[in-house]
């Protein structure tokens, strides 16, 4: 079948297929494979592009879509530009689109800012090129969802054929061909801009990760595949190998020796202090102002300041911390985990300024006999760091913002346990859950992890809330206050920090839909609540005399309905075909508990396998 004939069997078809089953049926073979090859035909190169087409994952899709990808300006559909076809959800019709991806405009932004976002873009692109005065810049696809809507914005220009009055084959061959020699000219002049307005990477809340599991699952490894998507490696990648024998910060962070011939101080680093430097030198070299500032509060420090868009030149940095509890964390960790709580991210705008009190004090490199020797040491020789170097002698070596540590954890009988000072600092992830290891996918994955960034907020406020499903909070807090209801009076109470730390949660992950701020939810219980709580019956009985594990399922279901019986999103990997396409895992919590309560009946039970 030719073009028309396959538009118009689809879309005739749409609506009675949508109340059908969704497996094997015909309407959605037409459109991920007959169409793909009508397209792949009328391409000049058909292997320079990537056509993916999608009718849903597993459910019908409002509006089905094909889209024609320049590998050179995106692989995904989730940003950057391409042509896409998108079919009416009533299926009266069908539009040849110039669009964009909408959910990492929307993931960074939120909606309401995505679309003004959207409009620059669409305005700057139909500025480059007179073509597109003959497309239309509005597009109607008559859905009722969210992600449907967001394609009505995210379009620089479309043409519309309507089912009953279809163009010929050689209109619709034409208007491709045309779009995609508009398509190659506009990324020339929008490249650059499309790259500041897009970013790929989920937004995590904390910057220091615990990932915990059996050996061999892939822990270390998932840390490296992290640091590989910044196409430069062996500069975003430190992998320390904790020794039994660390009992003290110096073993992480250097110290100051006097064994030198004339007795002076000199200070011996570590390979985590040369990449915390590392870390601080991308910083410099992005452009981004190292300055010092005045506060009633702080006295004069030193500060990071820029733009919004500044941030996406900055690649994270992952110091991965292997067996991280053969030794006591708490002790040779404890200067690191007392700075992160001084991080401080303050936004106006679109203007932000971030601090944090220092790892490396200003009194130990004044101690320091030849701090030109040390300077060298941590990589800042150079002429482009004398005023950054000046700053650090006078105010120490902070946490880079972009730095994000991850500490690998297998909970045996070689191992160390975690104090709640550690807990309460970090994102306990049970590997296997999060990241399961799926035989099947062996040979073939079907799914991907989803990349990683540095924190952008350290306190939480209601604008950073504004543009998500939860505006301003309040849902949020209803929820952490039902939960903390039944955690009252017990060790395992939850306090402000706790809060802060699920609202910025939901700032990072900006569901736009119930379910996603449940799956939010969801996984904040299963990496900052659950993680807390261990003991024998006496220690888990709460108010009315009351398993707190139980009372915790109940309320949970309470909340959490919709997701509890039908699943939600996940957050932290997405399907590889179609590209980009949600995956729906079970409550994680849900689980987690039923297993931490049947534990409790052999006498004790942790949330560490």
């Amino acid at each position: 079948m030719n073009l028309r004939q396959l538009f118009t069997e689809i879309a005739s078809g749409w609506e009675q297929a949508k109340n059908e089953q969704f497996t094997g049926h015909p309407i959605a073979t037409l459109l991920r494979q007959d169409l793909i090859k009508a397209i792949e035909k009328k391409l000049q190169s058909p292997t320079k592009f990537l056509i993916k087409a999608s009718a849903g994952a597993g459910n019908w899709a409002d509006v089905p879509w094909l889209s024609i990808l320049n590998p050179a300006i995106t692989e995904s559909t989730q940003s950057g530009i391409y042509p896409v076809y998108l079919f009416r959800s009533d299926g009266s019709g069908i539009y040849l689109s110039l669009g964009f991806g909408t959910t990492e405009l929307k993931k960074q932004y939120g909606t309401a800012q995505a679309k003004q976002k959207a409009e620059e873009l669409r305005n700057s692109i139909r500025g480059s090129d007179n073509r597109l005065k003959d497309w239309d810049q509005k597009v109607d696809l008559r859905s009722s969802t969210t992600l449907g809507k967001s394609y009505e914005w995210a379009s620089a220009g479309a043409k519309f054929y309507p089912l009953d009055n279809m163009p010929d084959e050689v209109t619709l061959t034409s208007d491709l061909k045309e779009l995609l020699d508009i398509y190659a000219d506009v990324y020339l002049e929008t490249n650059q801009h499309s790259k500041q307005v897009v970013s790929n990477a989920q937004v995590l809340p904390k910057p220091f990760l615990l990932l915990a599991g059996i050996s061999g699952t892939g822990k270390t490894r998932f840390v490296r595949e992290q640091a590989k998507t910044s196409k430069q490696f062996s500069e975003t990648y430190c992998l320390t190998s904790v020794r039994p024998d660390w009992h003290e910060p110096s073993d992480l962070l250097g110290y100051i020796s006097r064994l030198t011939q004339n007795g002076s101080a000199e200070y011996i680093t570590t390979d985590v202090l040369d990449f915390i430097a590392k870390a601080w030198r991308a910083i410099a070299d992005s452009g981004l102002n190292v300055e010092v500032r005045d506060s009633d509060e702080l006295g004069e420090h030193l500060v990071v300041a820029g733009e919004r868009d500044a941030l996406e030149q900055v690649l994270p940095y992952w110091l991965c911390l292997d067996e991280m509890n053969l030794a006591p964390v708490e002790q040779y960790f404890a200067d690191y985990l007392s700075v992160l709580e001084t991080r401080e991210w303050t936004w106006t705008g679109d203007s932000f300024s971030y601090s944090s009190d220092a790892l490396l004090k200003p009194a130990t490199i004044k101690a320091v006999a030849n701090k030109e020797k040390l300077r060298e040491a941590l990589g800042f020789n150079g002429t482009q760091y004398d005023e950054l170097w000046a700053l650090i002698c006078q105010y120490g070596l902070g946490i880079p913002f972009n730095l994000l540590v991850a500490g690998t954890v297998n909970m045996d009988e070689t191992t160390h346990g975690f104090s709640r000072k550690v807990i309460d600092r970090a994102l306990s992830f049970d590997f296997g859950e999060f990241f399961p290891n799926d035989y099947a996918d062996f040979f073939t994955p079907s799914n991907r992890n989803k990349r990683l960034s540095y924190p952008i907020w350290s306190n939480a406020s209601k604008k950073d809330l504004a543009n998500t499903f939860d505006v301003d909070g309040t849902k949020t807090v209803a929820f952490l206050s039902a939960v903390n209801a039944v955690l009252k009076n017990t060790p395992f109470e939850l306090a402000f920090r706790a809060l802060n730390e699920l609202l910025l949660a939901v700032a990072s992950s900006q569901p736009q839909d119930d379910l996603t701020l449940k799956a939010v939810w969801d996984d904040f219980m299963m990496c900052k609540v659950l993680p807390r709580i261990e003991g024998d019956e006496d220690k888990l009985v709460g108010q009315n005399q009351h398993n707190i594990l139980e009372a915790l399922l109940k309320v949970l279901e309470e909340q959490l309905a919709g997701a509890w019986e039908n699943g939600r999103p996940d957050l932290y990997r997405e399907k590889l075909d179609p590209e980009g396409e949600t995956i729906t895992v079970d409550c994680r919590s849900k689980k987690k508990l039923s297993w931490m309560n049947d534990q409790l009946v052999r006498g004790f039970t942790s949330f560490w396998p």
